[in-house]
């Protein structure tokens, strides 16, 4: 079983280790003007999403992009059958174990826009919690990667993820994201045992005010949009 079931089920997000180069994080941080990269860019002011800048990759995904997405993929599928098992029991049609089939549906349901992007935040910056969909089909699962080193290139900024609970209030956690680091993190939902069998957790992320510099991240969402 993945190695990341573990720190999923403790805490509703697991650490990846270092996963990109200072230089790959570097080169892809210096990028984001390059607008050959991208399909779209949104300011998110403009539709109060927070205070900073986004842009979605085109196809082909550059590539050192497209090898971490690949190569995560079948670990998070993995953890993806098991808690789909949990929730709906065998009869429920499990995610594939390749990205490339995975993302096959997709485009058989017509999402066929990747969604892997960049963040840029400056001083004042922000991201409000919410969710990365995007259409029906949506894998539970997304991983976002820091490209700038916190404390040297930015302060404040934490990767904020909350979780609700039945009956409960919302839980906040904020975690500082290391420069080539991936967080693992529920993009909707996610399964947990309980006295009376298992429940829903239901989870949405941001990222928290920047106080100075700037702050860059990866994020990899491993389904296509509508």
């Amino acid at each position: 079983m993945s190695s990341f079931l573990d720190q999923l089920d403790d805490r509703g997000y697991a650490r990846t280790g270092r996963l990109l180069t200072d230089g790959e994080a570097a080169d892809l941080a210096a990028a984001f003007d390059d607008d050959q990269r991208y399909r779209s860019r949104v300011q998110m002011g403009r539709y109060r999403f927070g205070e900073g800048d986004y842009a979605y990759f085109a196809y082909p995904l550059p590539p050192v992009v497209a090898r971490v997405r690949e190569e995560l993929y079948p670990e998070l599928a993995a953890v993806a059958n098991e808690w789909g098992s949990r929730q709906h029991g065998e009869g429920r049609e499990p995610w594939p174990h390749e990205l490339d089939a995975m993302l096959a549906r997709c485009h058989a349901a017509g999402q066929d826009r990747p969604t892997p992007l960049v963040l840029r935040y400056g001083p004042g910056g922000y991201n409000t919690l919410h969710q990365d969909l995007y259409g029906d089909i949506a894998f539970p699962l997304q991983v976002v990667v820091g490209l700038t080193e916190p404390g040297v290139d930015y302060t404040g900024g934490e990767f904020v993820l909350t979780e609700q609970r039945p009956r409960s209030q919302t839980r906040a956690t904020a975690l500082v994201l290391e420069r080539g680091e991936g967080i693992v993190f529920p993009n909707n939902r996610r399964p947990v045992h309980g006295g009376r069998g298992t429940y829903q957790v239901t989870h949405r992320h941001g990222a928290s005010e920047v106080r100075s510099g700037v702050r860059v991240a990866l994020g990899l969402i491993f389904h296509d949009a509508r």
